[in-house]
């Protein structure tokens, strides 16, 4: 009689991925940066754009220095992450060998490393079964829960905004650092190594996601200045310049979801800390929030100053 081990390990044979084994993955991680200024104190503060696997996320949110959106599981609908983790699963960037300790041992090769990435493969492709299965006429599910099985198979797209970056850096540009971060960290610190800041005055703001055409757009409609901040808040929230449909941005949607951000009780305010003006003076350090030598817009609609 066989036992239960020996079975699933049967059942785990007999299951085999759809067209990815010898295919790979077409995302990979990447960065953009979306804005880039400084202060004539010399402060810098970048915005980035940043897509890598779900799995390294936690480790991404212990940088409390940081200010972040992330695509949600509980806003994408089901069968979009399901397509996602069936043709384009994130997976391991280093495949490393078994030993005692948090770090990895030297890459398996051969037939070790085949058979890893294929087992890999099949929990993505079982766990997208499983979600599609919770979304039947006899289950149903809701997205919050399905999604949930399927993160360690999932990309997500991040914003982030700061102006302490060498914590980040001498952490996971290390040879410790989890390999998909440390990737991670060498393309953020590139792309602002290649990156020229702009040089932002006082009372001009740091506003990522917001377009020449969208300046011109606000004076055309004779809207004040404050529409550009709220405007950015709506894209930052989104994670995207784009809609979620991939269209082109609408500022009156852009400006109704930034008043059911700021009006929920409570307020979903993390999407108005991105952005921020230069305190030259110092004069407003308990206006900067996580950031340093820059005042924050959510600081001033929490004070009520704006």
């Amino acid at each position: 009689m066989q036992n239960a081990q020996s079975v699933r390990k049967r059942e785990i044979s007999e299951r085999r991925p759809i067209n990815l084994l010898n295919s790979g993955t077409s995302m990979t991680i990447s960065v953009k940066i979306i804005e880039d200024s400084i202060s004539k104190k010399n402060v810098r503060l970048t915005t980035l754009q940043l897509m890598y696997p779900r799995f390294i996320h936690s480790e991404f949110l212990t940088h409390r220095v940081f200010s972040r959106n992330a695509s949600s599981s509980r806003a994408i609908p089901v069968a979009k992450m399901i397509e996602q983790v069936r043709t384009d699963p994130a997976m391991p960037i280093h495949w490393g060998s078994n030993k005692p300790g948090m770090q990895a041992g030297g890459e398996l090769t051969g037939k070790a490393l085949e058979r890893a990435k294929e087992l890999w493969l099949m929990a993505a492709q079982y766990a997208a079964d499983c979600a599609d299965e919770m979304q039947n006429k006899d289950t149903t599910l809701h997205k919050q829960v399905a999604n949930r099985i399927l993160e360690p198979f999932q990309w997500i797209h991040v914003i982030v905004t700061a102006t302490e970056w060498n914590n980040f850096f001498e952490l996971r540009i290390h040879p410790d650092a989890q390999p998909e971060i440390h990737e991670l960290a060498l393309q953020i610190k590139a792309a602002m190594d290649a990156s020229v800041p702009i040089l932002l005055k006082n009372n001009e703001w740091h506003l990522p996601y917001v377009t020449d055409i969208d300046r011109s757009n606000v004076r055309a409609m004779n809207l004040d200045s404050s529409t550009l901040r709220k405007i950015s808040a709506a894209r930052c929230a989104r994670v995207s310049y784009l809609t979620h449909d991939g269209q082109e941005p609408d500022i009156d949607k852009d400006l109704a979801l930034y008043d059911r951000l700021i009006t929920m009780k409570p307020a979903h305010a993390s999407p108005i800390e991105h952005q921020a003006t230069p305190d030259n003076s110092k004069e407003y350090a308990y206006l900067q929030g996580n950031f340093t030598g820059w005042v924050q817009f959510r600081k001033l609609v929490e004070q009520g100053l704006l």
